[in-house]
Formats: structure tokens, C-alpha cells, sequence
């Protein structure tokens, strides 16, 4: 247990000379800010996620099958605008991929402008939201979501994927010594799983407190602290900053 917890910590406050450098911890953040948006897209626009396309491929197929509270095009729109952001993230790897701190500096920028805008039109439109509001406030942290979704997979941080829950599970149980593996890595393998509970708890927790905007205001400063992490690897020429 000591090895695990060692490796936990290790995942949050990485040690000097580590190959990723300030990236687990960043990425960790990130996990954090896709609970909080999650749980705000599901709770706050109508059972659609904004990060999850897992769910809302699900979502979708029930919708078509005639299941009640499910809305189509919302969760089409999520898919959609994910892809968008995808492609978005791709545009920024191409350009700034060769150096990881640039790269996940530029990411984070543009995701926080994304998300800073949807904070301001919660501002100022009334609940529940009508059908334009709703498509704005699905559009922009759809396409932040996918961009992060993009930035994660190219910087390349085993078991941190920011987004994608399923394997990180699945390898701590099939990659365990019990199961005849060789490692369940499951210190940092929790600790992404942890982060994106917490992201959620607390997101939940200032909805059922009536106040849903400071779920987003709480995603801007999380990825405003990248932004300003990553303008102190900007010039850097360590090892952890060439892409993997």
C-alpha cells in the first residue's frame, strides 16, 4: 500500500526530474474541470453531457426510441460540437505539439475563453433555459471539452486521459497481480478516478445549492491556474517538454 500511496502522491506533486514534468498535476486539474462540467451539462441542460460522448451516444439512442425525458438534438449537438473541439485540439497539436507546455498552455487558454463565455450567458438568461441559450450553453463547453479531449490524448500521460474513466477502471482490476498482471499502477490510476468524482461532487453540490453558475466560474479558475503554470514552461527546454 506504502508503493501505492507513494504513487499517488507522485501523480498530484510529481517529483523532480519526472519525464512529464508539471503535466499529471495539470491533467489531474483538467480531470477536475470534467466532473464540473458534466455535472453541470446533465443537471443544468437536460441530461446531455458535454464530456461524456460515451453517455451521450446512449442518451441519443434513447431519445430516438421514445424514452421520455430525453431531447435528441441536445445530445446530437454534444457529439457534434465535441467533434469540433476535437478538431480544434488537433489544429493546436499541429502547431504547438512539438513542445508540451506550449501546447497545453494554448489548449487551456482557448478552453477558458470557451467556458468563461458560457459563465457569462448563465448571467444573462433567465432559467429554464430556452432553446438558443440551451444550444449556447451546450455549444461551448461541448467544443472546450472536445479540445481538452484532443490536448490530453496528444500529450500522452498514461492513465491520465482527463475524460475517459472506463479503461483507467478496467486496468486497475485486469492489470493487478491478482489477475496475473504486473501492475494495477492503482495509486494514480485513483487518483484520476477520485479527481473526476470530486469534480462532480462539488458541481452537484452549488446546484442543489441554487447557485449553478459558480460550477463554471470554478472551471475558469482551475483552467486560468493552467494558463498560468504553463507560462513559466513556455521558454523551457527540459526533457518532459519534446513530445512523447
Amino acid at each position: 500500500m506504502a508503493h501505492h500511496a507513494t504513487e499517488a502522491w507522485r501523480t498530484i506533486v510529481p517529483a523532480r526530474g519526472n519525464p512529464h514534468g508539471p503535466l499529471p498535476t495539470l491533467l489531474v486539474l483538467l480531470t477536475i474541470v470534467t466532473g464540473l462540467v458534466d455535472a453541470f451539462s446533465y443537471r443544468e441542460l437536460g441530461r446531455v453531457f458535454v464530456a461524456n460522448m460515451t453517455g451521450n451516444v446512449v442518451f441519443l439512442s434513447f431519445a430516438l426510441g421514445g424514452a421520455n425525458g430525453f431531447v435528441w438534438w441536445a445530445s446530437a449537438l454534444g457529439i457534434v460540437t465535441f467533434i469540433v473541439g476535437a478538431f480544434v485540439g488537433g489544429r493546436v497539436a499541429a502547431a504547438h505539439g512539438r513542445h508540451r507546455g506550449r501546447h497545453l498552455l494554448v489548449a487551456a487558454a482557448i478552453q477558458a475563453v470557451l467556458v468563461l463565455t458560457a459563465l457569462v450567458l448563465t448571467t444573462l438568461v433567465a432559467t429554464p433555459y430556452g432553446n438558443v441559450p440551451l444550444i449556447g450553453l451546450i455549444v461551448l463547453p461541448g467544443v472546450a471539452m472536445g479540445l481538452q479531449n484532443a490536448t490530453a490524448r496528444a500529450l500522452a500521460v498514461p492513465d491520465l486521459t482527463t475524460t475517459v474513466l472506463t479503461l483507467t477502471i478496467t486496468g486497475i482490476s485486469a492489470d493487478s497481480r491478482a489477475a496475473g498482471g504486473s501492475d494495477s499502477k492503482l495509486g494514480r490510476r485513483l487518483i484520476s478516478v477520485a479527481s473526476m468524482f470530486a469534480g462532480g461532487l462539488v458541481g452537484t453540490a452549488f446546484i442543489m445549492a441554487g447557485i449553478p453558475w459558480a460550477v463554471l466560474l470554478i472551471t475558469v479558475a482551475l483552467l486560468l491556474a493552467i494558463v498560468v503554470v504553463g507560462t513559466t514552461t513556455w521558454r523551457s527546454t527540459e526533457a518532459w517538454t519534446a513530445k512523447k
